[in-house]
C-alpha cells in the first residue's frame, strides 16, 4: 500500500549513516478515506463504515483546513495497535494478531507542515512533513475522528527522507540493474 523513498545502505560507511538518515524529517503524500475506520488504521485492515449519522455529515473544505491546522506542531499521537512497537518484548501487531488487545500510550511527535492538496468526499489528499516516529495512518485516523466521521489511510507515498527525494530515487529495477552492472565490472 505504501510506496516511495526507501533508504538502503550498502557497505560499511553507508550503513553507519543510516541511523542519522532515518531520524531525519520525512515528507509524505497521503490519501485518507473519510467516513469509515479500519482496525489497522489503513486500507489493509477490516474496514467498518461509519454510522448513518456520521455518513450524512460531509465536512466542508474549510472545516478540514481548520482541523489540519490543529495537527501542526508537536502533537500527542497514539500509535496504531498494529505497529512494531514492542510491549513487554513483543511487537504490538503480533499481540493483536494473537487475539490480545493492546494499549499504547500517546507519544509526542512533530508535524512540521500539513498541506491540503485535494478533497472530494470521501477522499482527502494531504502533504505532510514530519519528524521521525510519526505514524501517517494514525494521523489519518485522528483527523477523521476530529471531523467526527472516522478515517483511515488509503494510500501513502513517501516523497522525501532528509535530503533524499523521490525525484532522485532509483526504481527497484534500476537499483537491481545498477548493482548487477557494478558487480560485473
Amino acid at each position: 500500500m505504501a510506496e516511495g523513498v526507501l533508504i538502503i545502505g550498502i557497505g560499511r560507511d553507508a550503513t553507519k549513516q543510516l541511523g542519522t538518515i532515518v531520524h531525519s524529517d520525512k515528507e509524505y503524500i497521503a490519501t485518507a478515506h473519510l467516513g469509515a475506520t479500519s482496525d489497522t488504521d489503513d486500507a489493509e485492515g477490516a474496514v467498518q463504515h461509519a454510522s448513518d449519522a456520521a455518513r450524512g455529515t460531509v465536512p466542508s473544505r474549510n472545516t478540514i483546513a481548520h482541523v489540519l491546522e490543529q495537527y501542526t506542531g508537536t502533537i500527542h499521537q497514539v500509535p496504531p495497535k498494529y505497529s512494531a512497537i514492542k510491549l513487554r518484548g513483543k511487537p504490538a501487531h503480533r499481540r493483536m494478531r494473537g487475539g490480545e488487545d493492546v494499549h499504547l500510550e500517546p507519544r509526542a511527535v512533530e508535524i512540521k507542515e500539513i498541506e491540503l492538496l485535494d478533497y472530494t468526499w470521501p477522499l482527502l489528499r494531504i502533504r505532510v512533513v514530519c519528524g521521525s516516529g510519526t505514524y501517517i495512518r494514525a494521523l489519518a485516523r485522528d483527523i477523521g475522528a476530529t471531523l467526527g466521521v472516522g478515517g483511515y489511510l488509503a494510500a501513502l507515498t513517501r516523497t522525501r527522507v532528509g535530503t533524499f527525494t523521490l525525484d532522485a530515487a532509483l526504481t527497484l529495477e534500476q537499483f537491481d540493474r545498477h548493482w548487477r552492472d557494478a558487480s560485473a565490472a
